[in-house]
């Protein structure tokens, strides 16, 4: 496992290092000026004279090459930038919103997966049942409807029909206290519905698993020897069934960060995801290099994390990806 995860952080140096440089190669080819956006309306009247100033003040007067080496030596001494569009240091907008983005994320990771088991399990006990073709045929509605609209059709329901949930937003509105209630309210509806957007692949993968396991012949012997069901499903075909699942919790990561950067934009909710929509949209390279980056080495540790989730509850794998 130490050898492993030792090649898998070498590996890691140059992804990021080309990650890094291709953001700040997008930026030198983009059409938008970072310095017009950083200004503001009082760009559209500021002489050429102050524009360049501005733009030596911010560093985009360099080359590619030396913007982006001076942005990388900075970063590896703590240090990585300032954020032109929150007009605070991109460290800080980081440390703000990345407990928010993990809480989010965690919430809706765990709903997905004890969801999505819990259904898989229940759908391969009588595979062609009722439960197995309603929750089949739900999950593969879900697995094609995007995040955004499962998002807005939430808020209709929850918020504005029945008004039990809010809406969004971390807090009620006109409060300037954050308290547990709250944020667990708040917290209801986006976690749900990025949770609801994740469960189909967790249910399909445990659904086919735990089938395929509940036909082995190890299964068979064990319910000819008298064991009850729920000791075959659960004790053999639910731990045989999980290891397929095991390597699908990494690879969700991408598609989980896609999704909560359309939930937290949905719901408003102060998490990274929303930081890199606004970061994008306010061409600010300095906050969007940094996520980048945050985003490429949370996909790494979940294809690591998945793999050594794998090799543990199989002892048969070797560690030596």
């Amino acid at each position: 496992m130490a050898r492993m995860t030792g090649r898998r952080a070498l590996f890691a140096v140059p992804v990021l290092l080309t990650v890094t440089f291709g953001v700040f190669a997008v930026a030198a080819a983009s059409p938008f000026d970072q310095v017009k956006a950083y200004a503001g309306t009082a760009g559209l009247t500021a002489s050429q004279e102050n524009l360049d100033q501005l733009r030596a003040n911010l560093g985009v007067d360099q080359p590619l090459v030396a913007r982006w080496w001076n942005w990388l030596t900075s970063a590896l001494q703590g240090d990585l930038g300032d954020s032109s569009v929150m007009r605070q240091p991109v460290a800080d907008v980081i440390v703000e919103r990345m407990g928010w983005s993990a809480l989010l994320a965690t919430t809706a990771f765990v709903i997905a997966i004890l969801l999505g088991t819990a259904l898989g399990v229940l759908a391969a006990r009588r595979p062609g049942g009722w439960l197995d073709r309603a929750v089949s045929s739900a999950a593969y509605t879900l697995e094609a409807a995007p995040a955004f609209w499962l998002g807005l059709l939430a808020i209709w329901l929850f918020a504005l029909k029945l008004g039990v949930l809010p809406a969004g937003g971390l807090t009620d509105a006109g409060s300037d206290v954050v308290t547990f209630g709250q944020v667990a309210s708040h917290l209801v509806l986006p976690a749900a519905v990025l949770g609801i957007s994740q469960l189909p692949w967790f249910f399909l993968y445990v659904r086919q698993g735990v089938t395929d396991a509940l036909a082995e012949d190890p299964v068979r012997g064990a319910r000819a020897r008298g064991l009850s069901e729920r000791t075959v499903l659960l004790g053999h075909g639910l731990r045989s069934g999980m290891l397929p699942m095991l390597t699908l919790i990494g690879s969700r990561v991408p598609e989980l960060i896609t999704g909560a950067l359309l939930i937290e934009t949905v719901f408003s909710w102060p998490g990274i995801a929303a930081a890199t929509v606004e970061a994008a949209t306010s061409v600010d390279f300095s906050l969007l290099a940094a996520l980048t980056v945050l985003a490429t080495a949370a996909v790494l540790l979940g294809n690591l994390l998945s793999d050594l989730l794998y090799g543990l509850a199989d002892p048969r794998v070797a560690f030596d990806g």
